[in-house]
């Protein structure tokens, strides 16, 4: 195990901390950029929803809140096995990482089909801007703005949801094969700062285009 550890440790650190310090510091930066991303699309979107809010709570619902709800859950228990995980890469237990490793990113795939089966929807209802697109009524160009927004932010999440099933795939498969040592965990760890933040964003879209229709009175298609 001791020989694991220290061929885990890259040349141009001196010691397995300062490589964890970097690795840590190096992916909170990167969220930081991320902050910007999505700050930048939430502060548009809050644009122009002051300028249109009642064609954007028309919008809104039009949203499965079912669907959202189940997304939503399904994302808090993923960060639960996502912390569980990186709690068995830090004891090095490598039977119950490979477990946690598999159920984050079987959550991560529930999450997604939901959002196809979301997105299949929209379609159905053409309400997808740009492709199939057909709202009657005074609110029609409001509400297909709201709908712009909403393909574009949850799709970016989704996108970056799918990189995240991605790089956990790859940890499961070095987890199987026992790369991962106490010491020598980091990768474990950073995916799961990167994970946590990918769901908060979720938890933000939740309410900015589930919830800001509700009561607001019939829907009128």
């Amino acid at each position: 195990m001791a020989t694991r550890a220290s061929g885990a440790l890259a040349e141009q650190f001196d010691d397995i901390e300062q490589q964890h310090l970097s690795a840590t510091f190096g992916m909170w930066v990167f969220l930081v950029t991320e902050v910007m991303l999505f700050g930048g699309m939430f502060t548009a979107y809050a644009s122009y929803r002051l300028l249109y809010p009642e064609g954007f709570a028309e919008g809104s619902r039009h949203m499965d809140l079912m669907l959202g709800g189940i997304n939503t859950a399904v994302l808090i228990v993923s960060s639960l096995t996502m912390a569980l995980s990186v709690h068995a890469a830090r004891t090095g237990d490598r039977r119950t990482l490979i477990g946690f490793l598999g159920a984050t990113i079987l959550l991560g795939l529930v999450f997604l089909a939901i959002k196809a089966i979301e997105y299949w929807q929209h379609y159905h209802e053409q309400l997808v801007p740009g492709l199939r697109f057909s709202f009657e009524g005074p609110l029609a160009k409001q509400v297909e703005l709201f709908f712009l927004f909403y393909f574009i932010m949850t799709g970016i999440h989704a996108l970056h949801l799918t990189i995240g099933v991605g790089v956990v795939s790859v940890l499961l498969i070095l987890s199987w094969r026992g790369q991962f040592a106490p010491e020598a965990q980091d990768p474990v760890e950073v995916t799961g700062l990167y994970w946590h933040f990918v769901d908060i964003v979720w938890i933000f879209l939740l309410p900015l285009l589930y919830l800001f229709g509700l009561g607001g009175g019939a829907t009128t298609s």
